[in-house]
């Protein structure tokens, strides 16, 4: 097959879901309202949590983060689908491709490293309580954050740079609604070894690791828990510990699920439909899960559409 030295003229076909025309109204119309609702879900967060003075905590003050971050997730890869899918084309262009695949890893590389400074925030306050105003103070949140950006900057950062130093043939498909990484890099052309083995190498160290935090974390507060006396305390302690486990089971369940299948299925769109559940399931269902059993953000919300709610 012929290559082109100058990849920066490539054009990507992205397949999605389905290339039959009478499907794509429906798959626009699903797409768009999850994306609106997950907008418009973690924007209600945000501005409950700016609004109400007892929500200027660490653990508000993280969860806000989060809700940025899964907004801009989402903002990644749908709204490029839903033009896509309006303008009856298939098109990104190579330089856009690349973009989204900065764009992609830096949010799910935030979304990971925040949830482990959020286990690391529900460990403090229940095995140090003492300490916890003391421990998480306003210049360490910040700074915990500012690493989550740092990190996840140059994750994202050496992976486009990997990419761009390979070559691509002339018909570039890629079955799947956005550029995700491991399609773009079973399309090339040139030789894959290294970003295969830095992908791997990355997803250990980047996905084991805070994955270990997390247990870490957990297994030290259940520790603590086990040994309150009342079982009310046992579950006032658990309960502001629910939110956050829901939350880690379901991103990396449907993210690990995803990549440990799509290495028997490259060219299948099943890992496209597989994928949904972490790139746009996922950041939807976050704010109902932290709002629903959460008092304080219910108290906040109420006092911004005057009690209605």
């Amino acid at each position: 097959m012929e290559q082109r030295n100058d990849t920066g003229l490539s054009e990507f076909l992205l397949l999605g879901f389905s290339e039959d025309p009478a499907l794509q109204p429906l798959i626009f119309g699903i797409f768009l309202s999850m994306y609106l609702v997950t907008v418009a879900g973690n924007l209600l967060i945000i501005l409950a949590i700016l609004s109400d003075p007892h929500l200027h905590t660490p653990m508000y003050f993280f969860l806000s983060n989060l809700s940025l971050v899964d907004i801009c997730f989402t903002s990644t890869t749908v709204p490029k689908m839903l033009v896509n899918i309006q303008m009856q084309s298939q098109a990104i262009s190579y330089a856009g491709c690349i973009t989204q695949m900065f764009f992609y890893f830096l949010f799910v590389g935030l979304d990971n490293f925040l949830l482990v400074v959020m286990a690391y925030d529900r460990f403090v306050a229940i095995c140090r309580p003492l300490h916890y105003t003391v421990i998480m103070n306003p210049r360490l949140c910040v700074q915990l954050v500012l690493v989550c950006w740092v990190i996840s900057v140059l994750h994202s950062l050496s992976h486009s740079l990997l990419v761009l130093r390979l070559s691509f043939c002339v018909h570039l498909e890629i079955p799947h609604f956005f550029c995700e990484l491991n399609q773009v890099i079973h399309s090339a052309c040139s030789d894959t070894l290294l970003n295969n083995l830095f992908l791997y190498f990355v997803s250990v160290l980047l996905g084991g690791g805070p994955l270990a935090g997390i247990f870490y974390s957990y297994s030290k507060i259940v520790s603590s828990i086990r040994v309150i006396p009342s079982a009310q305390g046992k579950y006032k302690a658990f309960s502001t510990c629910a939110s956050h486990l829901s939350v880690v089971s379901l991103f990396y369940c449907t993210g690990l699920g995803v990549y440990l299948s799509s290495a028997a299925t490259q060219k299948s769109r099943s890992t496209a439909t597989a994928s949904v559940m972490y790139t746009v399931v996922t950041p939807m269902l976050n704010p109902f899960i932290y709002s629903l059993r959460n008092d304080d953000i219910k108290r906040a919300l109420k006092s911004i559409f005057g009690g209605k709610l």
